[in-house]
């Protein structure tokens, strides 16, 4: 693997997931141009980058994680913060998800269908 540190963010995300694939479409579309900074990582062939960060497979597959500046990992709803808020427009929606009264319930419901669709898929028990 090339030196992760060349990337302001690298996205660790699962391929064989379908809607994990969609999303990562989605916010490219919607990023434009901006996406060049960022190196998406599909976790399924990238293995050696979860050791290095010590990332579980399981962990890798239930909650999505950011590698930024090749050092910090920055995971579950924080990471989606820091994505939403790389584009401009959608620093407000970054905002308020970041309030704590928001954060906490989000982070559960987000649990909630990741385990759901990943128990429903087969690939969680």
């Amino acid at each position: 693997m090339s030196d992760l540190s060349q990337y302001p963010i690298v996205v660790l995300y699962d391929g064989i997931c379908p809607t994990c694939i969609k999303d990562r479409q989605h916010y490219q579309k919607l990023a434009g141009r901006r996406d060049d900074v960022i190196l998406w990582l599909d976790i399924n062939s990238h293995q050696e980058v979860l050791q290095q960060f010590a990332i579980s497979e399981l962990a890798a597959m239930t909650e999505l994680h950011l590698i930024v500046g090749g050092k910090k990992v920055v995971k579950e709803l924080d990471a989606y913060i820091l994505l939403l808020g790389h584009i401009w427009w959608l620093k407000p929606l970054a905002w308020l998800i970041a309030v704590p009264f928001i954060k906490a319930p989000l982070a559960r419901y987000y649990h909630y269908r990741v385990n759901k669709r990943l128990t429903a898929s087969g690939r969680l028990k």
